[in-house]
């Protein structure tokens, strides 16, 4: 199925949950993680072919519910997401999501899928390409600091991308880690659990912090953070929620995905609007420099944006002709004659 060729008018492919979670295991999670790092670099390349805006965002006391929508001409995307961290106490996903993709020519949706499980691998998948510019090189332990729904995801992206081994592991509720060793066990890394975020952070090259509250919190301060260390910082992904003092910032060089969306809901809406700032398109089109110095504090301030759903949404499109992964919905009305919208109500009584 191609953009200039739809199939039936109709019909719209459709990947569920049960379907992703059997693309998931056909295609293995650790190859599937580097083929969406494969797919995000690639667009992340072309980043002057699309639309960017701020994910449109409405608040509430609650939590968040986000459109992201981007456009490259010949193919538009979006995801639906919300964010909200009371959802656990009632036995629901803190963050669901689904996404389409579709024909700019014709304006016809060609792909509606489940973006919950894509969401977590994108993330991740993100999460290991900057990490792969921008890390200390052979950086083999990270530590792992808010174990929840993200944390395996990121544990396994890192480990496939980046080689990392060795995890060490911390939640303010113990049984979350247990639950992330758990489900890594066998996988091929070495775990530790740890009894603070401080003795998590001890001798790490890699921080990670994916944690839910939707509140300006300090999981990480400036004493804890070393020379030469790379910061994934994934959890800060709205207006009021961050994770590292802001004295941490002042003695990084960070890199975000989209500047003017990651200053409003990322760590650096604790700085002044003109902090300086590397987007990561611009270190894979060699237009500016990641790492350069073993010393170096870098930041990949991640927010999550669109086109890295957008690319998410391709991957999957591109793997339905692999496996039987897509059911089609008959979502698109299409009378005989495109100008008798009412005579198709008419013929159908």
């Amino acid at each position: 199925m191609t953009a200039s060729s739809p199939g039936p008018l109709s019909q719209v492919a459709f990947v569920s949950v049960e379907r992703m979670i059997r693309l998931v295991h056909a295609i293995g999670v650790g190859r599937m993680l580097a083929e969406l790092a494969g797919y995000i670099e690639a667009d992340f390349r072309r980043w002057r072919s699309f639309d960017k805006t701020p994910r449109i965002a409405s608040h509430s006391h609650a939590g968040v519910i986000e459109l992201m929508p981007t456009s490259d001409g010949v193919l538009y995307g979006f995801k639906y997401v919300n964010g909200h961290p009371g959802n656990v106490h009632s036995g629901r996903q803190t963050v669901t999501a689904f996404g389409v993709l579709a024909d700019v020519e014709t304006g016809y949706p060609l792909l509606l899928s489940e973006m919950t499980i894509l969401t977590a691998l994108r993330t991740a998948a993100s999460s290991a390409l900057a990490a792969r510019l921008l890390a200390p090189p052979g950086a083999g332990t990270m530590a792992l600091i808010g174990n929840g729904a993200q944390a395996e995801f990121q544990a396994l992206a890192f480990g496939t991308v980046l080689g990392v081994g060795r995890l060490r592991l911390y939640d303010i509720d113990r049984a979350a880690s247990e639950k992330c060793q758990r489900n890594l066990d066998g996988l091929g890394f070495a775990i530790e659990i740890c009894a603070s975020a401080e003795e998590a952070v001890a001798g790490a090259e890699i921080i990670t912090t994916a944690t839910a509250d939707k509140r300006h919190a300090t999981i990480l301060t400036d004493n804890m953070v070393g020379a030469g260390v790379h910061i994934n910082a994934v959890g800060g992904d709205c207006p009021g929620k961050t994770e590292l003092h802001a004295d941490i910032l002042r003695r990084s060089d960070i890199f975000v995905e989209y500047a003017p969306q990651t200053r409003i809901e990322g760590e650096l809406q604790q700085m002044p609007p003109d902090h300086p700032v590397t987007e990561l398109w611009q270190v894979l089109a060699g237009e500016a420099r990641g790492r350069t110095d073993a010393r170096q504090i870098t930041l990949f301030d991640s927010v999550g944006f669109a086109v890295e759903d957008y690319a998410a949404l391709r991957y999957v499109r591109d793997q339905i002709g692999r496996i039987e992964l897509a059911e089609q919905l008959d979502l698109v009305a299409d009378p005989d004659d495109p100008r008798d919208l009412f005579g198709m109500l008419l013929r159908a009584a």
